[in-house]
């Protein structure tokens, strides 16, 4: 068997450039028809349409979903079970793409959607992006970005109701300091739960004490750093929520270095509901949010625009729901 025909050999075959050879391929602008079809022999001819790249340019489709994180953490793992559940049966293979964050400040999508899209996927799922404002060759779904509703198809958890749920219940067992523990805040569902929280001690007439409040980023380190200080004050929180889980996880963390138990001395609730949560011990109390159904429903989104249809919805919310463990309990 000879070796695999490579683009270089394409464009001395052609007659072209290397450079030339890929615009033909990739479909772009700057190239004449005549010599995409001389391409298109030639890449026939040697067999390259094995490389994805040749086989989109013939086919206009790559065969393969993208979907974009900013970094692999268990609620973009759940993100993913939940796209790859969706796809199956369908032909589509899934690309799993972590974006370059290079330093501060926003814009990583824009450069990691310009490397995949029209080459390598067939449409994109972005995971909490920062912009939903990129300029791509195909089609896009945003799950729970930064700035919330966007003119692209979004799909977010009900994150203020969900907050509210948790307070709610924290306060029915009797507690009235309640610590807090926020997201970060540019993330508008971050936002949310601030929101919700602040709500839900208003509704139960529980002054907010900002002394209880603080920002963990969705962070480990942070929100137990954060936790000690909240822990560490004379009259500190009988019960804190947690933005996420793994901040909730880190507090639990925090109080046992502190010799505090969870739930007697200390309640504990987190949002999300990651598998870690249930495997804690004790079991962490939390909000659930459907993270796999996020993946489903956007990935079903996504297939509907590449089969020429247009969403009936361009947002959707779906609800959160309390799931009450072992890490929390009535005041002391």
């Amino acid at each position: 068997m000879g070796r695999r025909a490579t683009i270089n050999d394409v464009a001395a075959a052609a007659g072209v450039s290397v450079s030339t050879v890929s615009k033909a391929v990739h479909g772009r602008y700057g190239v004449s028809p005549d010599t995409v079809r001389r391409v298109i022999e030639v890449v026939d001819r040697l067999g390259y349409q094995s490389s994805l790249g040749a086989s989109s340019m013939r086919s206009r489709r790559t065969g393969v979903i993208g979907v974009l994180v900013p970094e692999f953490e268990p609620f973009s793992a759940e993100v993913l079970k939940g796209v790859g559940s969706a796809m199956l049966g369908t032909g589509f293979d899934l690309l799993a793409y972590a974006g370059s964050q290079d330093g501060p400040g926003e814009g990583w999508e824009r450069r990691s959607v310009s490397r995949l899209s029209g080459t390598l996927v067939d449409g994109l799922i972005m995971v909490t992006p920062s912009i939903v404002s990129v300029s791509a060759d195909v089609p896009i779904v945003a799950i729970d970005p930064h700035t919330g509703r966007a003119d692209l198809p979004t799909i977010e958890s009900d994150s203020y109701h969900g907050a509210q749920l948790a307070t709610r219940y924290l306060i029915g067992l009797g507690h009235t300091r309640i610590g807090f523990i926020a997201g970060r805040p540019d993330l508008r569902s971050a936002g949310l739960r601030d929101a919700g929280y602040r709500s839900a001690l208003i509704d139960a007439g529980i002054a907010f004490d900002p002394r209880l409040v603080g920002i963990g980023r969705y962070e480990v380190d942070a929100s137990r750093e954060l936790a000690h200080e909240l822990l560490s004050q004379e009259m500190r929180p009988t019960a804190i929520f947690a933005s996420n889980d793994l901040s909730a996880i880190a507090v639990m963390a925090a109080a046992a270095e502190l010799g505090i138990s969870v739930p007697e001395q200390l309640s504990v609730i987190g949002f999300d509901d990651i598998p870690e949560a249930s495997r804690h011990t004790p079991p962490l109390s939390t909000v659930r949010q459907p993270i796999q159904r996020l993946g489903e429903v956007a990935a079903s989104m996504l297939f509907a625009l590449l089969r020429g249809e247009k969403p009936d919805v361009t947002h959707v919310q779906l609800p959160t729901r309390l799931v009450p463990r072992g890490t929390t309990g009535p005041p002391r």
